[in-house]
């Protein structure tokens, strides 16, 4: 089986909190072969900050969108298994051996993905998530992919495939800006293999959306999307708000 494995990192305007990201991901147990730093259309030092770490790479996409800069790192990188991590998530040590050691055991995954843990939410918040990562997330998943078969639960803050099963689905479907993306992706990855949850290959991630908008407002954001995804092929939502880079 090839063992080549990329982590793709899409970031606009994150020269914040992008070196702790990367930071965990050269620290990993299992070291990526490549780290690729999408910078999309960033107007503060996103770059000269990526730039300045040494064992990452750097492209520019100069056309805004996060899907737009996922489908950029695909094209640039040349790992048989490709990770995606958002530029403020940071992955615990063991993420990557993780993800490897689980498409290594089954041979029919093509996408796995993993809950957050939010490292700037406050306890309420937390324990919310954590009720819903080990309750409603698999039900749905269930429903979803085994019973339903009209899609699945994928988490777009960190989450790994398979390059052939990325290419055999014409890769990402650039037409979304941003909501309901990553539910597309699992929803026709499907087609080709099994999309799995994980909850051990978990993520660190800022609550910045939750705090700006509100956990209610954000919440009804993400069911109506999957749902109108899932049905539908399409996102509610078609636009999105950029939440504050500095919370």
């Amino acid at each position: 089986m090839p063992d080549r494995l990329s982590v793709v990192v899409c970031a606009y305007n994150e020269e914040r909190l992008l070196p702790a990201c990367l930071h965990s991901l050269l620290a990993q147990t299992r070291p990526p072969d490549e780290v690729l730093v999408v910078n999309n259309a960033s107007t503060d030092r996103t770059r000269a900050v990526a730039e300045a770490i040494p064992g990452v790479r750097v492209v520019d996409e100069p056309r805004r969108g996060l899907v737009i800069a996922r489908e950029t790192g695909r094209r640039e990188t040349a790992g048989w298994l490709i990770a995606y991590v958002d530029a403020d998530s940071r992955a615990p040590i063991h993420w990557l051996e993780r993800l490897e050691a689980r498409f290594a055991a089954r041979s029919d995954l093509v996408g796995l993905c993993g809950p957050y843990r939010f490292y700037d939410w406050d306890p309420l918040g937390r324990l919310l998530m954590r009720v819903y990562d080990y309750t409603v997330a698999p039900v749905t998943q269930f429903l979803a992919q085994r019973v339903l078969h009209i899609g699945a639960v994928f988490y777009g803050g960190g989450f790994c495939v398979r390059r052939d099963a990325l290419d055999a689905i014409g890769g990402f479907d650039t037409r979304i800006e941003f909501h309901g993306e990553d539910t597309n992706l699992g929803r026709r990855l499907t087609a080709v293999g099994r999309v799995a949850l994980s909850n051990a290959c978990w993520v660190h991630t800022s609550a910045r959306r939750y705090k700006a908008m509100g956990r209610l407002p954000v919440f009804r954001l993400y069911v109506r999307n999957f749902w109108s995804e899932v049905w539908h092929h399409r996102p509610k939502d078609l636009g999105h708000i950029d939440v504050p880079r500095q919370i």
